[in-house]
């Protein structure tokens, strides 16, 4: 089921995707100087599609790195529960009345 709501989401985004690569070839500048419009001192020129493509990678990034640490303190309270949870109840015995059956006979 995962696998096939994995194709009907993927293969639509793809198709869109492509279809916006190819659309939007025609290079650009990218200037990171807002002091010298007409002569920028750090300014790289690519795709317009890489550079959408690399502005939602960064999104993704950056979204995630805040989720991941703003979980921090749930994962702290399950590495804590987990630990109380070791020291006060004993590891179970491999033994089979360990597992409620009856001792072996012979």
């Amino acid at each position: 089921m995962a696998r096939i709501l994995s194709i009907l989401i993927g293969l639509p985004l793809s198709i869109v995707a492509v279809a916006l690569a190819v659309a939007n070839r025609k290079s650009v500048t990218l200037s990171l100087d807002p002091f010298s419009p007409d002569a920028p001192a750090l300014s790289v020129t690519l795709p317009l599609f890489a550079l959408v493509f690399a502005a939602l990678i960064v999104g993704v990034l950056a979204g995630g790195i805040v989720v991941w640490a703003r979980q921090g303190r749930f994962r702290r309270a399950a590495r804590e529960a987990k630990r109380e949870l070791k020291r006060v109840a004993p590891a179970p015995q491999s033994s089979s009345t360990a597992l409620g059956l009856p001792a072996p006979r012979g």
